[in-house]
């Protein structure tokens, strides 16, 4: 185990849990002790989780399938978006709408309807729209963009999903449970690991924590991406061979 990785998790806060009060004792496995009323997550266990759901992640995105990120609360959005933007994954960060997934069909006509918006408005040449229309296009264009921009490239079910929280996002991963997509998660003292394929006990509240873990799993997911794009360069130099 890397000492410095220890220090790096312990550092962001990642061992903070909540009250005692608040515990789920499914989370009795990961956790360390318990101080002043605060749990204290065990470091050891969420790096072996950590290298656990990296190397799944890594998998993942060497084969060329999709992750999504989830992560609505405040102070996880902005670094969810932004470590999803890196390795080009889609994300939701404004809000889970009911049935993102189990109803994906309806999802994509909405993306499909984002689309030929964009197209109307792009295109000079229309006269036929009126000042008030193109407002009335754009107004529902920047609606559209705020809850679905994330998975605008979306055009199947992600092959799994990397969650902030699962007590907040209890719908996506009900959701991802019904369609057998692997989860992630991020997982507090206060939830139930055993509801996740790969959880990491985290303090999933305190943004440097969040981002501590997240940066990990995107390290990963690029190594995986990286790795693909040089057995497809070997591939293509043999066929020129």
């Amino acid at each position: 185990m890397s000492k410095a990785v220890y220090k790096e998790l312990l550092d962001a806060g990642v061992h903070f849990g909540h009250m005692k009060r608040k515990w789920n004792p499914k989370m009795l496995p990961y956790i360390f002790m318990e101080r002043k009323g605060i749990h204290i997550i065990d470091l050891n266990r969420t790096i072996e989780c950590m290298d656990e759901s990296c190397a799944a992640l890594k998998s993942i995105a060497k084969s060329g399938r999709k992750i999504m990120f989830v992560a609505t609360k405040k102070q996880a959005r902005e670094i969810v978006a932004k470590a999803a933007k890196q390795v080009n994954m889609p994300y939701v960060t404004e809000r889970w709408l009911g049935g993102m997934m189990t109803n994906f069909s309806t999802i994509k006509r909405s993306l499909k309807k984002m689309n030929s918006i964009d197209k109307m408005l792009a295109d000079t040449n229309v006269t036929s729209i009126t000042k008030k229309e193109r407002l009335m296009l754009t107004r529902e264009r920047n609606k559209l963009e705020k809850v679905l921009g994330g998975i605008a490239n979306l055009n199947r079910l992600p092959a799994a999903i990397f969650i902030v929280d699962i007590h907040h996002e209890h719908i996506a991963l009900a959701e991802a449970q019904k369609l057998g997509i692997r989860t992630f998660a991020m997982v507090d003292t206060n939830s139930n690991p055993q509801l996740v394929d790969f959880p990491i006990p985290a303090n999933d509240d305190a943004s440097k924590s969040i981002q501590a873990i997240t940066g990990h799993a995107v390290k990963a997911i690029q190594e995986g991406l990286d790795e693909r794009r040089k057995m497809k360069e070997q591939k293509d130099q043999k066929a020129e061979a």
